[in-house]
């Protein structure tokens, strides 16, 4: 997996090390602009996931914040399906197993909800999966379980199935 794709001229390696050489200006700024208002649907959908972390706190099941973000998402009018089934393939053959991402929103967004004490290697990797058998797109670990609600974002390059760990500037 990649994480920081320093040939890519509009990575975040690449705009953070632009702008850590020059000098501060307009052009700067829009760069920043740019990368962050591209990922801003990260931001508003950990948004909604900071509410349910706040009226319900660490402690319940997984499913019971994954029914309230549904709901949340879709007051802001987002498309949310819930318990989305993967099934798996060999060749052209499916197989007697299926998976299932805990919320996909918008056709292009997998949402991997989690309630435990941290996120760790396992738990990214089921993500990065989900992201690589369907080809979608973007990604996102939420976890409820610690005091503070936790969240990583992803995106797959298309053309060389990467995935890049995103952050804003």
């Amino acid at each position: 997996m990649k994480f920081l794709a320093k040939g890519d001229k509009n990575s975040w390696h690449a705009i953070t090390w632009k702008l850590f050489k020059l000098k501060p200006n307009y052009t700067n700024m829009n760069l920043i602009n740019e990368y962050n208002e591209k990922y801003r649907f990260f931001h508003n959908i950990t948004g909604c996931a900071m509410l349910v972390h706040r009226k319900y706190k660490p402690g319940l099941l997984e499913s019971a914040y994954e029914a309230a973000l549904k709901y949340v998402l879709e007051q802001q009018g987002y498309k949310v399906e819930r318990q989305v089934y993967l099934p798996i393939f060999w060749d052209d053959i499916q197989l007697d197993q299926t998976y299932r991402m805990d919320l996909v929103i918008n056709d292009n967004i997998i949402v991997e909800l989690k309630a435990i004490a941290h996120i760790d290697t396992p738990q990214r990797r089921q993500l990065w999966n989900y992201m690589n058998l369907t080809h979608i797109q973007y990604g996102m670990i939420i976890n409820f379980g610690a005091e503070s609600l936790y969240s990583e974002w992803y995106e797959r390059d298309d053309k060389s199935g990467e995935i890049e760990k995103i952050k804003l500037l």
